[in-house]
């Protein structure tokens, strides 16, 4: 007999925990980024319209197929494609970009966890900008300190995993998802009265069409699409299965907006954490891992109380990078049961150790296979798993589950709409239909393309 499927406990541990896994390091360092260089205020208004026109039907599509099938992403299409119909064999590159995301993810939940320590026991103090920007590269340079990081957030996360949907993942994420928003509160309030960081607020909310016209429009379009796009982790079956955990009492376009909202309102406070801090002290918001390695780490050298400030900083991290690993180990546990009906701690067990030996290539590119450079000069291990998941994966999925929803050849528009509309709450608008099922393959086929003349057209 096949075991009852676990449902979440509370509407709000749905939310919560489908929001952690879209609320990623990208709200964190890369929006205030690239934010600030396109043009801020201006930027975030694109970015919020292709939040509305693009993330939410998707993820409420990728929600639907996961509730319709009561089942993972590993057995969902198998559930609902009509005979003779391939679309199941869709299984395999979405497990493929879980387990790939994780190959690099936990690699850098294990620096933040290394840097939460690092903060909180006094390591940065007395330490000039040489001195903290030397700590981050010293850190690359140490393999087994980074593996060691690494299992820690794997073992930890998979131990959540273990305890099961409501009793861990539900209960143990809830708490840090709102830990998580009580500490960005704080940081936001503390960097608004920080003297000078006046100035980054203006930057960062104020629109400045001059800068958007320093880029080409085509760029701008293409970086706000690319962030509303990837910051909701759509596309890979990692949202499709809370939606298998879901009851249908409550319909899913205003779940999607309540997950999309969280989502948004981080990054967006991100911005208020960052770019006072910033200002405050005259240094460039950087991009990438400089931002949060060394260019923060610096400000709260500089700042009275900064080893407080610097500790909370890097415990919400902790929660934002936590939350992610989290959910997504518990949609690759969910393939293990779907397709094995083995029992949770064995699929745990096996997963544990594969995703730490599958985490090694990542943290070992930064030195002893520092010399593989798939993607150019400069180039990492990191930067070849990143551009799998981002531009192909993702993408590519989101175009399967678009086309699997609006054709007949497919799941269908009256399937999906039945079960999108089914219970209170926002529905979906049936005159969506031509938008979606023509207009918005294109958009996605855009971002696919784009991606690729950004990174080999330069």
């Amino acid at each position: 007999m096949e075991q009852q499927r676990e449902k979440f406990a509370s509407r709000l541990g749905f939310i919560l925990i489908s929001a952690g896994c879209a609320i990623g390091l990208g709200n964190v360092w890369k929006f205030p980024y690239i934010t600030g260089k396109y043009g801020g205020a201006a930027f975030v208004l694109f970015y919020l319209l292709f939040l509305v026109i693009l993330g939410i039907p998707i993820m409420v599509m990728e929600l639907s197929v996961g509730r319709g099938s009561q089942k993972s992403v590993a057995m969902s299409m198998d559930e609902l494609e009509p005979k003779g119909t391939k679309w199941h064999l869709f299984k395999y590159p979405a497990i493929a970009g879980n387990y790939l995301l994780m190959m690099f993810y936990t690699t850098v939940a294990g620096w933040l966890l290394y840097y939460f320590y690092k903060t909180a026991s006094g390591g940065f103090v007395g330490l000039d900008t040489e001195g903290v920007s030397g700590q981050f590269g010293s850190l690359l340079g140490q393999p087994g300190s980074m593996a060691i990081c690494m299992i820690i957030v794997v073992v930890v996360s998979f131990g959540i995993c273990s305890m099961g949907l409501q009793a861990g993942v539900e209960k143990i994420t809830k708490v840090m998802m709102l830990a998580l928003l009580a500490l960005m509160v704080i940081l936001a309030i503390r960097s608004f009265f920080l003297k000078g960081g006046e100035e980054g607020l203006k930057f960062y909310l104020t629109p400045n069409f001059d800068a958007l016209k320093e880029n080409s429009i085509l760029e701008v379009l293409f970086a706000a699409m690319g962030q509303a796009f990837f910051t909701l982790s759509i596309g890979m079956g990692s949202i499709a299965i809370f939606g298998s955990y879901i009851d249908r009492s409550r319909s899913l376009t205003g779940e999607a907006l309540a997950i999309m909202i969280l989502d948004t309102a981080v990054a967006l406070m991100a911005g208020l954490i960052i770019f006072p801090a910033c200002f405050a002290y005259g240094v460039n918001p950087d991009a990438g891992p400089s931002l949060i390695f060394v260019t923060l780490p610096n400000i709260f050298n500089a700042m009275p109380g900064g080893r407080l400030w610097g500790t909370l900083f890097f415990m919400f991290m902790c929660f934002a990078a936590f939350s992610t690993v989290i959910a997504v180990f518990e949609n690759i546990i969910s393939f293990g049961l779907d397709l094995t009906k083995a029992s949770r701690k064995k699929v745990v067990a096996i997963n544990m150790v594969a995703i730490i030996l599958l985490s090694l290539p990542c943290l070992l590119g930064f030195n002893v296979l520092s010399g593989v450079q798939l993607l150019g000069e400069g180039s990492t291990i990191l930067d070849v798993e990143d551009f799998l998941v981002s531009n192909n994966i993702l993408p590519l999925g989101s175009l399967v589950y678009v086309c699997f929803c609006t054709w007949k050849r497919g799941w269908g528009w009256k399937n999906f709409m039945a079960e999108a509309n089914a219970g209170e709450g926002l529905k979906f608008p049936n005159a969506m239909r031509f938008y979606v099922k023509y207009i918005l393959p294109l958009i996605v086929l855009f971002v696919f393309v784009m991606g690729y003349i950004s990174l080999f057209g330069k």
